[in-house]
């Protein structure tokens, strides 16, 4: 097999730089995607991404094999030693037209990436957040899918080049916080952790769901819900969270201030148990 240098692809398991042009996920956004940290040749979380993975593909209906898949990405883990792979799997080729094709041929494609250079200021001193005025639109029966269409996100993270923010804030229709532009969102409120509900809109990151398991576990009281701009705002304590860079403490959202408290600074070492 090929050095897995940065760009390497793997196309239905073969060293491949091509794909079709029928593919459904080019044509319509036909899939869903997982990217997976690698450390130590090994992918922290990736049952929770298989898992993740599993559910988005029963909710649009996409069959494929789930252990040679888990086999592949072990294996190329292994090989990569440190960095990312990103995993998409479409529905396959398809003629013209949104009916599904029959029968159905899934593709899954496994492209290398070196690890991003997030500058270590981003833990240890918080970062602020763009408030985006992209909206994301509701739609109950994709919400919390990593499906392929990320033209929201896209257009949320067009909206700023000062490098003064690492993230933006997206909110819904009503301009209720879900989430940011590429994390989840935990904000400390009256004694517990709070994190917005995502059965509307949003992504259902792992790391997110690894937090709200293991902060519970800690004796962190943590829910689930609807959040408002107020409740943001009059938050002690807020960070973001994704399986790449871990958690980012939160100071700072237009003229609003936060201060680097203690239990973001436990959600942090949770999260960094587990990314090796």
């Amino acid at each position: 097999m090929a050095e897995l240098s940065p760009g390497f692809t793997l196309i239905d398991g073969q060293p491949q730089t091509q794909l079709s042009v029928r593919d459904r996920g080019l044509a319509y956004g036909d899939g869903l995607f997982e990217t997976l940290r690698v450390a130590n040749g090994f992918i922290p979380l990736l049952e929770q991404h298989l898992a993740r993975l599993h559910r988005g593909a029963a909710r649009l209906g996409i069959e494929y094999d789930a252990a040679q898949l888990a086999e592949e990405l072990a294996r190329l883990a292994v090989q990569l030693g440190s960095g990312i792979l990103k995993l998409i799997l479409t529905r396959g080729d398809g003629q013209r037209g949104y009916a599904l094709p029959q029968p159905q041929q899934p593709r899954r494609i496994v492209q290398v990436a070196a690890l991003p250079a997030y500058p270590a200021s981003h833990a240890e001193q918080g970062i602020r957040l763009y408030p985006c005025a992209t909206r994301l639109g509701q739609q109950p029966l994709l919400a919390g899918l990593k499906h392929l269409n990320r033209l929201e996100q896209v257009l949320a993270r067009a909206e700023w080049n000062d490098p003064a923010f690492a993230e933006g804030l997206v909110c819904n229709q009503q301009g209720e916080p879900v989430e940011c532009t590429v994390s989840n969102l935990f904000l400390r409120l009256e004694g517990e952790w709070v994190t917005p509900a995502l059965d509307q809109c949003g992504v259902q990151g792992v790391m997110r769901d690894y937090l709200c398991m293991q902060l519970a576990a800690a004796g962190q009281s943590v829910s689930v819900r609807p959040v408002t701009q107020a409740e943001l705002l009059a938050s002690r304590e807020v960070f973001c969270c994704n399986s790449v860079f871990g958690v980012w403490p939160v100071i700072g959202l237009g003229n609003h201030q936060w201060s680097i408290g203690p239990y973001t600074r436990q959600a942090q070492a949770l999260a960094q148990q587990v990314m090796l």
